[in-house]
């Protein structure tokens, strides 16, 4: 059976869990690794994953991290070419959305999401937190419009393992209260619209920023 390993209030964590899910493979949890629980650095973890980085999974002894990675390969190997097309430009389309939610949404997210939900104190104090309550409802923007232009999800009408990816990052949007945070219509709706997903419920609003 699929061991996937890390701490459930992970974000990255909680992508492989609802692509899993979404997908319907069986899978057991070890949930007590990461920030607040065993460290990365324990050594019965290293010898799991050198790199000492969560998620992490184990495919019947094939060992593999990286949350988009997984996604991608879980739905590759279970052939869900619904959630990763096989064409290359369909493929490109959902794996540059998974790659820009990872890096750059991400970044511009981190500062408001850490002092905000979190409280954790930040290198760069003030000036990172107002960079970061600047520049992520600009990301936010570009998605609202990618939703506008599909009238869907976010990269096209159909759910994709994009849709993993930016659906865990809207839904700590929506959970991060701000004075002057804006509003997007089409956010909203793609809010509710993935809530309709089971596996949305369980991994992505599920209480958890």
């Amino acid at each position: 059976m699929l061991k996937i390993y890390g701490r459930a209030n992970s974000i990255n964590v909680r992508k492989v869990l609802w692509a899993a899910d979404e997908i319907g493979i069986p899978f057991e949890q070890e949930d007590d690794w990461g920030r607040g629980f065993k460290p990365l650095t324990n050594p019965a973890f290293l010898a799991i994953n050198a790199l000492a980085l969560i998620p992490v999974i184990d495919d019947d002894g094939f060992i593999l991290s990286e949350s988009n990675t997984i996604a991608r390969y879980l739905a590759a190997k279970h052939g869900r070419t619904d959630l990763l097309p096989a064409d290359p430009r369909g493929r490109a389309e959902v794996e540059r959305w998974m790659d820009w939610q990872v890096s750059d949404l991400s970044d511009r997210a981190r500062g408001a999401v850490m002092s905000i939900i979190f409280k954790a104190p930040l290198p760069g104090g003030e000036e990172v937190i107002r960079a970061s309550l600047q520049t992520w409802p600009e990301a936010i923007g570009m998605i609202e419009a990618q939703l506008t232009r599909t009238g869907g999800y976010i990269a096209g009408a159909n759910f994709t393992l994009a849709d993993v990816a930016i659906g865990l990052s809207v839904n700590r949007w929506m959970a991060t209260p701000f004075e002057g945070k804006p509003e997007f219509p089409a956010v909203a709706a793609y809010y509710e619209r993935l809530s309709e997903r089971p596996a949305y419920l369980a991994h992505g609003r599920n209480g958890k920023p």
